[in-house]
């Protein structure tokens, strides 16, 4: 036997004694793990990188399993996983309340919510019908809220200063000089929303002439200009130049500037221009209907609201935090932004988007046709 041949029969021996020394004490450790399972079910990258880690260092009676999405829709279907918390938007929360599919929450659990959760919350009308709105907030806490907008570089584009126009602002995206350049969210209520609010018509609307004019927009957009389709992906494309332009979520421009500047990109000049009549949305923590922990999941939630907790996730984030005290601890040029954290006088021309079967019906059946176009 060559010297290389026993150093290699060594190693082996080796090996195997060590996976022999180790394998009981990874058994052991596996059965003396105790701890509760807590399923937790977040959009991408809508978390603090340490929140988990925090949460399971104060609550050493749970492991916590931490699965994401990236849209309502694709969560929607998943929902038979039991799942302990799960973060839907405002319009899907009232969904899933008609359903049945999530449950009421105990507020004597949640006393970090009631100290810091900002009162503008409960004045919202989240639901096209009253009664389902006025008990939102008995199943869900708001937890990131955000706009919707136009994000750009302004070394390419060029867009009125103070301007709201919707047409002029959206008017980017449908642009031909910018063919192959631009991003919209391969989202149904987004896209959509987008091409509903160029035409000033409401994000809501069931008008069939409205509707079949805002899917045309999107069937030649796809047709003539090739725009980008994606969630997460189009902050990429954006901060490498890929994209002059994308619709985009408020939080997404904080985070878009960080990787511009991670990159070195100082030929890019982003803005973000939110468009009168777009939409505004919150995020919600919710508890299913067939949650296994649910006083694990009331934990998480009310540790989401510990201050501290909220500032770090909405500065990692980027989006906005409904949590006051965590509010007043930002910068003054994020908390006195409107685009972040608009005034009631810009509230009142945004929408909310609305939830009902005739909706998600016409909807979908509108979005289904652009997406299988070529």
């Amino acid at each position: 036997m060559s010297l290389r041949s026993e150093h290699k029969t060594l190693r082996r021996v080796l090996a195997i004694l060590t996976l022999v020394a180790v394998l009981p004490l990874a058994i052991l450790t596996t059965a003396c793990d105790q701890r509760q399972e807590l399923v937790i079910y977040n959009w991408g990258e809508y978390i603090a990188e340490d929140t988990i880690a925090k949460f399971e260092k104060a609550y050493p009676q749970y492991k916590v399993v931490y699965r994401t999405f990236e849209s309502n829709e694709t969560m929607y279907p998943n929902l038979n996983n039991n799942y302990d918390v799960i973060i839907p938007s405002d319009y899907m929360v009232c969904r899933l309340m008609r359903e049945d599919k999530i449950q009421k929450l105990d507020m004597s659990l949640l006393p970090n919510v009631t100290a810091n959760m900002d009162p503008l919350f409960k004045d919202i009308q989240y639901d096209q019908d009253a009664a389902t709105s006025a008990t939102v907030l008995d199943y869900a806490v708001p937890y990131m809220y955000c706009t919707v907008g136009l994000v750009y570089d302004a070394n390419i584009v060029s867009i009125p200063e103070d301007t709201t126009d919707p047409k002029v602002i959206w008017g980017v995206l449908f642009d031909a000089a910018n063919q192959n350049k631009v991003g919209m969210y391969d989202l149904m209520r987004e896209s959509m929303g987008v091409a509903l609010n160029y035409y000033g018509y409401s994000l809501n609307t069931l008008d069939d002439t409205e509707l079949t004019q805002a899917q045309q927009l999107l069937l030649d957009q796809k047709k003539n200009i090739s725009p980008s389709y994606g969630v997460d992906n189009l902050k990429d494309k954006i901060a490498a130049g890929e994209l002059v332009a994308s619709a985009s979520w408020s939080g997404d421009h904080v985070v878009i500037l960080e990787r511009i500047e991670e990159l070195g990109k100082t030929d890019i000049d982003l803005r973000y221009v939110l468009p009168a009549g777009s939409n505004w949305s919150v995020d919600m923590t919710c508890i299913p209907s067939n949650a296994r922990n649910i006083k694990g999941a009331h934990e998480f939630i009310n540790f989401l609201y510990d201050p501290e907790i909220a500032l770090a996730n909405c500065e990692y984030v980027g989006y906005s935090t409904p949590n006051v005290t965590a509010k007043e601890m930002l910068d003054d040029e994020i908390k006195n932004n409107k685009s972040y954290y608009p005034d009631p006088e810009t509230f009142s021309s945004l929408e909310l988007y609305y939830s009902n079967e005739t909706i998600e019906e016409k909807y979908n059946e509108l979005w289904n046709t652009v997406k299988a176009s070529s």
